[in-house]
């Protein structure tokens, strides 16, 4: 078990870094920057400070002098319990979202309502507040107070959120800019491969979740094309609110990971076309396998 953090934010922090390590995407012996972690998990340099301190104090990460924080050169194994996110701050935020997509809620919420109803600290409150208002479904109210928006409540959102990546997505690998690297495919594949080899039933669905994105983003990089890579991260930000439900589902996530493969396997074929095609289909079957979720948690 990780020791006892001092904070929340800095708790969930240290969680998310051995999520990171456990499955390999830090590597043994990686650097751990300070600054990079609070660029990547949108925070200060603080609450990553004392999450690393408490990582060493664990044995989970190493502190060498005068050189920084380290992964250790084994791959750490977690149990499962103990990769789950923690409850209080990110908790909140799933039962904010239940609330909402529920109708249990009004769409005017004040952080001291937040409080009240999960039992949160003001910085608690903030920190989901904060991350609504990232991923693009609550907004501050010009006067008092804040707002939740109906952007990605319905099934037909749902549905138009995967035509439309159906769209722009294979067009992107067709692009005549679209430039090939390796060094990206490699990295993407290594992913694909490890939730394969038994991170699909240890991973936390919000970090299965967050291996797709990072697939279809990094794949559309490549395009060469900043429209489409704005596009789908707009719509990326809204779905995390709509794939909520469908999280629950980690068979899914073997066919997925599979066509992930083959798409990689093809663009680095040069064979973009059948990628293409793939990626379409590809698209389509997840939104095949998504909506009676969807439709089953609104009614």
């Amino acid at each position: 078990m990780l020791p006892m953090a001092r904070s929340a934010l800095s708790a969930r922090i240290a969680t998310e870094i051995t999520q990171l390590i456990s499955t390999g995407e830090l590597e043994p012996e990686a650097h751990l920057s300070t600054q990079k972690l609070a660029d990547r998990f949108e925070v200060s340099r603080s609450p990553v400070r004392e999450a690393l301190q408490t990582l060493a104090d664990g044995g989970f990460i190493e502190l060498r002098e005068n050189r920084g924080y380290f992964v250790g050169k084994k791959r750490i194994k977690l149990p499962r319990k103990d990769v789950a996110i923690p409850s209080d701050g990110p908790k909140a935020y799933f039962d904010l979202v239940e609330d909402w997509l529920r109708d249990r809620i009004s769409r005017d919420v004040t952080e001291q309502f937040l409080r009240e109803r999960y039992d949160l600290t003001k910085s608690q409150a903030v920190e989901v507040l904060n991350r609504g208002t990232r991923e693009g479904w609550i907004e501050r109210k010009p006067g008092y107070g804040w707002r939740l928006l109906p952007v990605a409540k319905t099934p037909e959102a749902l549905e138009q959120a995967y035509r439309f990546r159906a769209v722009i997505e294979p067009a992107a690998l067709l692009e005549p800019t679209f430039t090939l690297d390796r060094g990206v495919l490699a990295k993407l594949r290594q992913t694909q491969e490890r939730l394969l080899a038994g991170d699909i039933e240890q991973l936390p669905a919000e970090r299965l979740m967050s291996a797709g994105v990072e697939f279809h983003e990094e794949l559309i990089k490549l395009s060469g094309n900043p429209f489409y890579v704005q596009a789908l991260e707009r719509v990326d930000q809204l779905r995390r609110l709509i794939d909520y439900r469908s999280m629950i589902d980690r068979q899914r996530y073997y066919s997925q990971c599979s066509e992930h493969i083959a798409m990689l396997d093809l663009v680095g074929r040069g064979e973009n076309v059948e990628a293409s095609h793939l990626m379409r289909r590809h698209l389509s079957g997840a939104l095949e396998k998504k909506s009676p979720f969807h439709r089953r948690g609104n009614r």
